[in-house]
């Protein structure tokens, strides 16, 4: 199993703190079925900045850690950007890790209660650059939330989309789950991810995740998640699901 998402570096951001957190997360990890994780530090969020050389240095130092206890795990450096209009200037200083050596797939987030107004143009900028936007749990960003449809304009680009494990087992709430929920409905969403950040309230539940996926689209929309995060590491062509409008019941009915 592939982990696209998670923050296990030791004292980037607020992940992991020390060595030992980063590998107490490993083990669990390994016994969650994961074999690969990418290392997604979070950058230019306002608070952290985690430029492509930290993050490589840092992934190597804890590779050789697992590597010595003799682990099956293998990391890949990443980053989760946050989206701002520095972010093609960062990509010409070398700043910005892509999810591929290709340079086709780039995590990015938008802020938590809000979609900037710029995304859209920033979004054609980098696609017709060859960069294809990887937007991370759209599930739990509050406009798309209250309006899952706002998200098609962005899956009309090209976008893909990242849905948090913790979001779809109902860690964040009932309304994000329902969310993430009508999102897999509607083929919204193209690949999970755990978004780790310790062992208590944000640990590994990708197979908690991936059961609950099945449950939703059966053992066919979880194998094609799983294939989209290997084609993402690799660079390949992605195979999208047709989205679908979510329509609200014409009529409401209320109980006395």
């Amino acid at each position: 199993m592939i982990d696209l998402h998670c923050h296990i570096l030791p004292g980037l951001d607020d992940g992991a703190q020390t060595l030992a957190d980063s590998l107490a997360m490993v083990e669990k990890a390994i016994d969650q079925g994961i074999t690969h994780i990418m290392c997604t530090p979070h950058h230019t969020n306002g608070e952290y900045n985690n430029p492509a050389k930290k993050v490589i240095s840092a992934v190597e130092t804890l590779q050789q850690a697992i590597d010595q206890r003799g682990w099956e795990m293998t990391l890949f450096e990443g980053q989760e950007v946050r989206l701002t209009e520095q972010l093609l200037a960062g990509i010409e200083r070398q700043e910005i890790l892509f999810i591929d050596e290709k340079k086709t797939y780039l995590l990015v987030e938008f802020p938590a209660n809000e979609v900037p107004p710029y995304s859209e143009w920033l979004f054609y900028q980098l696609l017709i650059r060859g960069h294809i936007p990887v937007l991370a749990h759209p599930e739990r960003n509050a406009v798309f939330c209250k309006d899952p449809n706002k998200l098609i304009p962005f899956l009309e680009m090209g976008v893909l989309t990242q849905l948090t494990a913790p979001s779809i087992v109902g860690v964040f709430g009932k309304k994000i789950q329902k969310t993430a929920k009508k999102m897999l409905e509607h083929q919204m969403l193209h690949t999970v991810v755990s978004d780790a950040h310790n062992l208590n309230q944000r640990t590994f539940l990708m197979k908690e995740a991936y059961q609950a996926i099945e449950k939703i689209g059966g053992s066919e929309m979880s194998s094609a998640m799983q294939q989209t995060a290997k084609d993402l590491v690799n660079g390949d062509s992605i195979i999208r699901p047709t989205y679908q409008i979510i329509k609200e019941p014409r009529f409401k009915f209320f109980s006395k």
